[in-house]
């Protein structure tokens, strides 16, 4: 009998392509909530999340309720894009819950169930309702890595693997890049009204109101209204990337709504399924919504499981704001325990940033640091891990639905092992 903890089936069959198995080699068994097993036995607290994905922890038992029912009740598994009812739920609890109380009319595109299929169709439908080609990102973006979305994103490490070119994005400095003081949306400003300037007038602009691989970069209330009063003058569509960002991640169900903007397009995944089944979609203005049937497919753009798990994780989390309540008092407490962290340890120069129970201690004096950190905490048995373009950031991303002993004993943890490491 084989052993049941050993990697050797990985390493000996699973491509070079395999990433997470490398900062966290255990063989993961089973998890519940904000704990993962290990086949072993060992427990794991987790900071990470499934990278965003599990905001409401692992198998929530809401939401394992309501997958068991719905298949014992032989529900339908796979629809395409044909009419179900849990398609039909999940429409309507979104409408319920989301829409209405924000005042927002969009229509929904599912698409292929990763984030960056998301991206691929809100890239086609605003070049398809503008009729132009280019797209402005910004610096430190990430936006997935099929071509479109690669395009868009701006870490060299992803960039390189692509083996063509890269065209029709133009990059420009997210908020804060240039410093403290520098509104980065003037450039934009002035190229967009300088003939010279070789901008092609943008299809779209796409952006994070907080980038998560980018290293936990917040976009500020003010810089977001004035790139929506920009896109809005000029006839651009403003394209919000809500896959790791939104579903409560930074406290408000969108990481945009703190600025008060509305965009013309919402990309929408990871977390959307509440129960880490694959889901995304499109948010779409109505008159942005100019495709034609059957112009943008994917043959699992109707996991009828997700809609389910998706519904029940409205219905279970967003009719009143228990959640976000906790989410804010949560969040308050990791971000004065790094900050008092940051102040233990001056030497090091470490900036906290981050909205909700999405933070990121950057450590730019020393880029190797946070990798060691998350390697050191992964034997204490926390799974946290990095960000930023040097991975200098170590990056918080725990369940919404943590208990607070459990947020408490993974800062501690991150806190002993900071000390180890230096």
């Amino acid at each position: 009998m084989s052993d049941v903890s050993s990697l050797e089936t990985f390493d000996r069959r699973e491509s070079e392509v395999r990433g997470y198995i490398r900062s966290f080699p255990v063989v993961f068994d089973s998890a519940r909530g904000s704990v993962l097993t290990a086949a072993d036995g060992r427990e794991f607290l987790d900071f990470f999340a499934g990278a965003g994905v599990l905001n409401y922890g692992h198998n929530n038992p809401a939401f394992t309720r309501a997958l068991i029912e719905y298949l014992e009740h032989d529900g339908i598994i796979h629809g395409l894009d044909m009419a179900t009812s849990a398609k039909k739920g999940f429409i309507e609890a979104f409408e319920k819950l989301v829409l209405e109380p924000r005042g927002f009319d969009y229509k929904l595109q599912f698409t292929g169930p990763t984030g960056a299929n998301a991206v691929e169709a809100a890239l086609k439908v605003a070049r398809q309702a503008t009729g132009r080609a280019n797209v402005v990102a910004f610096t430190n973006a990430f936006h997935g890595l099929s071509l479109g979305g690669l395009a868009a994103t701006g870490n060299s490490h992803y960039r390189e693997a692509a083996g063509i070119a890269l065209d029709n994005v133009t990059r420009l400095p997210f908020d804060g890049y240039l410093g403290e003081g520098v509104d980065t949306l003037d450039l934009f400003e002035k190229m967009l009204g300088d003939p010279g300037s070789g901008l092609d007038l943008p299809a779209a602009v796409i952006v994070e109101a907080v980038q998560g691989e980018g290293g936990i970069n917040v976009a500020s209330s003010a810089w977001l209204r004035r790139l929506r009063q920009l896109t809005a003058d000029n006839g651009i569509l403003l394209i919000l990337d809500e896959i790791q960002s939104g579903i409560g991640r930074t406290g408000s169900f969108f990481a945009f709504e703190e600025s008060g903007i509305v965009p013309d397009i919402v990309t929408v995944s990871k977390s959307i399924s509440g129960s880490g089944l694959p889901m995304s979609l499109v948010l779409l203005r109505p008159e942005v919504d100019v495709w034609k049937p059957g112009a943008h497919t994917g043959t699992f753009r109707g996991n009828n499981l997700a809609f389910v798990s998706a519904r029940v994780a409205l219905e279970e989390y967003w009719a009143d704001t228990a959640l976000t309540d906790g989410v804010k008092a949560k969040s308050a407490v990791l971000s004065d325990a790094l900050a008092r962290l940051a102040a233990a340890h001056p030497e090091l120069g470490a900036v906290v940033r981050g909205r909700g129970l999405m933070f990121g201690l950057a450590i730019d004096s020393d880029r190797t640091l946070a990798g060691r950190i998350s390697k050191e905490a992964f034997t204490r048995g926390l799974i946290i891990e990095t960000s930023g373009a040097h991975d200098e950031v170590l990056k918080f991303l725990p369940a919404l639905t943590i208990s607070d002993d459990e947020l408490a004993r993974g800062l501690q943890i991150v806190s002993d092992s900071l000390d180890a490491v230096l």
